[in-house]
């Protein structure tokens, strides 16, 4: 059976597409009117503001209506973009003058530029913005790693059935931790699974090898989007995305030459590959540039929810130097590079939050190498030596120290990628560097890819591992388990913060508790 996704283009879907188990695909079409069948996405929400993302199947024009009521009564109305091909036929809106702290419910129509009484059925969607008011408090949930290591939507497992599990949470919104594709993780038809049974994928032209140019990173982000159950999430959680390497390829790194012996690629700039992936994901997120004059297309922002709250997200990626062994004295570019570096400790300090998480997509003190160019190198922070800081060490270590002498109280570590979940509690008693104050790191993760043993911790900064659930083998499938999100709960009254690890059904696995207004604990 052929869908068509572009012009030209075709989705293959193999395998068990008859037994969807209620894991319906849209349908494309380019007679009658304009459609918008990959659903809807909030993102980037605030008190007053929202962006609204969008996809037709072919030029339309986008408008935007809101409500406060699902029956849309009184709604106010918003003439959004003209879309096309240029931006692979999606669009983004910014909403603006909403009321914070109210449930708004939208809903998006695209109609035909040369004939507006030709518009789509409306596809709606909801939200909140963030309120004005402490005691309201702030629920969200967050996780990364979606369909990796060749495990994508299988429809007799459920496909992307984690999505419903954060939904019945009622969360105000999804930090997504990374690796929101993965564009070096072609998709096959089916793979075997330890019991010799196999798991079968849907499947697309543009998943089945690595993405290089700008149609098959865009083909990448779609793929997700053939998931009913994330469809549906995304119309009902707003989310704040940010992302990590498998956006472009494994451990990569900023002028990365790909070794002419990886015959899968024939463009060998991760360079070139980097910007066509940021394009893409930019034209699939609704992502906010922060501020006007910022680098075009940065990722690391604040996103503020009110009073309890302050989201400071990390690109770990694009500033970073060289993956080596990290053994170096002196090392100014890190892995944040220094114009972000002092970003973050300048935005830290004005943050005036209960609580400031540092959401970072890769984490402090687990050990993350890197031997896709041969050599034991390292991909993360932590390189393995427990003593003084060295290599990208060296930053986080500046960045700990600042937030000790400023008296920066209520920051908590969120973080993906590694593939299993976690929590860490970072003590300076256990540490070779001292000077800085207790603090936590929560790992979650993955959302739909292969699970992995954990990794091993750096003592660098005295980590102490207090609870983890991992396999023991490794790139274990989704039907094995080590599906995992986690839950953050701020309370309005107390002013608690509540962390919660949980399964892919949304079973609690580990809770814990911190108090606010503490530097550190």
């Amino acid at each position: 059976m052929a869908h068509r996704l572009l012009p030209g283009r075709r989705a293959l879907l193999k395998g068990t597409l008859a037994a969807s188990a209620g894991l319906a695909l849209p349908a494309f079409t380019r007679s009658g009117r304009p459609s918008a069948e990959w659903g809807v996405q909030a993102g980037d929400v605030t008190r007053d503001s929202a962006l609204v993302w969008v996809r037709s199947d072919r030029p339309a024009r986008m408008i935007v209506e809101t409500s406060a009521t699902e029956s849309f009564r009184n709604t106010r109305r918003l003439h959004g973009p003209l879309i096309g091909p240029g931006t692979d036929l999606t669009g983004t809106a910014r909403l603006r003058g909403l009321p914070p702290g109210q449930q708004i419910h939208y809903r998006v129509l695209l109609t035909d530029p040369d004939d507006p009484r030709r518009t789509s059925a409306p596809v709606a969607g909801t939200f909140r913005t963030v309120p004005d008011r402490r005691r309201d408090g702030v629920r969200f949930v967050w996780s990364g790693d979606l369909a990796g290591q060749g495990w994508g939507i299988n429809p007799a497992f459920g496909g992307y059935r984690i999505f419903d599990a954060m939904a019945r949470l009622d969360p105000d919104f999804f930090l997504f931790s990374g690796d929101t594709i993965y564009a070096d993780g072609p998709i096959a038809a089916t793979a075997e699974l330890p019991d010799g049974s196999l798991w079968r994928n849907i499947t697309t032209e543009e998943k089945s090898k690595v993405a290089e140019t700008l149609a098959e990173f865009r083909g990448a982000f779609r793929y997700n989007l053939l998931d009913e159950h994330l469809r549906r999430f995304n119309a009902r959680v707003p989310s704040v995305v940010q992302w990590d390497d498998h956006e472009v390829r494994n451990n990569w790194y900023p002028g990365q030459r790909i070794a002419d012996t990886d015959t899968r690629y024939t463009e060998k700039s991760v360079d070139v590959l980097a910007a066509r992936a940021r394009r893409a994901f930019g034209e699939y997120f609704p992502v906010s540039t922060p501020r006007a004059g910022a680098r075009e297309g940065r990722v690391h922002r604040v996103v503020r929810q009110g009073p309890l709250l302050d989201v400071f997200v990390l690109d770990m990626r694009t500033y970073r130097n060289a993956n080596s062994p990290g053994d170096q004295a002196v090392d100014p570019q890190g892995i944040l590079g220094r114009e972000q570096l002092d970003w973050l400790k300048r935005e830290l300090a004005r943050s005036r939050a209960v609580w400031k998480v540092i959401a970072a997509d890769m984490p402090i003190g687990l050990i993350v190498p890197d031997t896709t160019e041969g050599r034991p190198h390292v991909e993360a922070v932590a390189q393995g030596d427990p003593g003084a800081p060295l290599g990208r060490e060296l930053q986080i270590a500046e960045l700990l120290r600042f937030v000790k002498h400023r008296r920066i109280t209520g920051t908590v570590w969120l973080t993906a990628d590694v593939h299993h979940t976690s929590a860490q509690h970072y003590q300076p008693s256990r540490a070779a560097f001292g000077d800085f104050e207790p603090f936590w790191e929560f790992v979650s993760g993955p959302l739909n890819a292969g699970a992995f043993p954990a990794s091993e911790l750096d003592a660098t900064f005295g980590p102490e591992r207090v609870w983890v659930k991992a396999p023991t083998a490794s790139n274990v499938s989704p039907a094995g388990g080590y599906q995992f999100f986690g839950e953050v709960d701020i309370d309005g009254g107390s002013g608690e913060l509540t962390v919660r690890l949980r399964e892919m059904d949304g079973s609690v696995l580990f809770t814990k508790t911190l108090q606010p207004g503490l530097v550190g604990q």
